[in-house]
């Protein structure tokens, strides 16, 4: 009698793991059909209005997309070339320049950042530190040894 009760224990554990590896192989199949649905619909509405890629009159032009600085990966801060002008900077940029020019002498973050009006504390001063260094990467300033910035 105790050999029926181990056998059935044992068969009920085996029947046990082998269902829950078939409900991870389900979901995993559920998951690929969800997939593979989407791509029917997109396909679909690609097909109709391209006539299955043979005619594109169905798309309709998008419109001309107008780039500001800053906007879709365009840098706030281009690259320095002789001639060029502060006016390409933006005015924040424009005014940290103006601000290191006026100094007469190499600033730190902290100097520029009074300068702005904002106050000395690190969550101020950072954010300044981050655009000056932009600035001299992008050679608009020099940066010196010690951390501190001068004009061009």
């Amino acid at each position: 009698m105790a050999d029926v009760l181990t056998w059935t224990i044992e068969r009920r554990v085996m029947l046990a793991e082998r269902a829950e590896l078939l409900r991870k192989e389900l979901a995993e199949i559920d998951v690929e059909v969800a997939r593979l649905e989407a791509a029917e619909v997109v396909y679909g509405q690609w097909a109709e209005a391209t006539d299955g890629g043979r005619s594109p009159s169905g798309i309709v032009e998008p419109e001309p997309v107008v780039f500001t600085p800053g906007a879709a990966g365009m840098r706030l801060v281009p690259d320095r070339v002789d001639g060029m002008g502060l006016e390409v900077l933006t005015s924040d940029y424009r005014r940290i320049m103006e601000i290191v020019t006026d100094a007469g002498g190499p600033v730190t973050a902290k100097d520029v950042a009074r300068a702005l009006g904002r106050g000395l504390t690190p969550g101020k001063v950072e954010p300044v530190r981050g655009r000056l260094r932009k600035l001299a990467d992008r050679s608009w300033l020099s940066r010196t040894g010690t951390g501190r910035y001068l004009p061009r």
